[in-house]
């Protein structure tokens, strides 16, 4: 189940998100406050996907704050114009039933419903996110330097899409 994301949502979503950098690496590097990673300010849209009741993944909308980031600017579209479809991420014990997609599809839509076309970049190396993008219709623009550092120093690739 889909549904808007509550603060009481974020004791279990930072376990969920432990987990998803443990197996995965995403976040690649584990923030200083990960509750506020999870809640980034300004966002438009928050939402939670469940099973069980128990929170395994999440999604959020954010418009684009200057400076704008060179990934946004790679999209050609203006920021205003677009909102960043982000932290989209669930957690192993919740995968393989179609949460990651249904978060996607809601963030997506919350995007279209404000009049605005929904971005986002990814790590090159996520390879189950490009194929579900992709397979969703959106359209590669740009492969570009990311704008954090791996945990070895090393800047990442980051491939850049944008909603049909």
């Amino acid at each position: 189940m889909i549904r808007p994301r509550t603060g009481a949502d974020l004791p279990a979503l930072e376990r969920a998100m432990r987990q998803v950098h443990e197996t995965d690496g995403y976040p690649t590097t584990w923030p200083d406050d990960p509750r506020a990673f999870l809640a980034p300010p300004g966002t438009v849209g928050e939402w939670v996907a469940e099973l069980q009741n128990e929170a395994m993944g999440q999604v959020v909308l954010r418009p684009v704050f200057d400076p704008v980031p060179g990934w946004v600017r790679a999209t050609g579209l203006p920021a205003p114009e677009v909102l960043i479809l982000s932290r989209l991420f669930v957690a192993p014990a919740g995968r393989g039933q179609g949460l990651g997609r249904e978060l996607f599809r809601t963030a997506w839509a919350g995007a279209e419903a404000l009049g605005k076309r929904a971005i986002l970049d990814v790590h090159h190396r996520n390879l189950s996110a490009v194929r579900l993008y992709e397979g969703e219709g959106w359209r590669r623009v740009a492969t570009v330097d990311g704008d954090w550092l791996e945990p070895d120093g090393s800047v990442p690739r980051v491939h850049v899409y944008v909603s049909p």
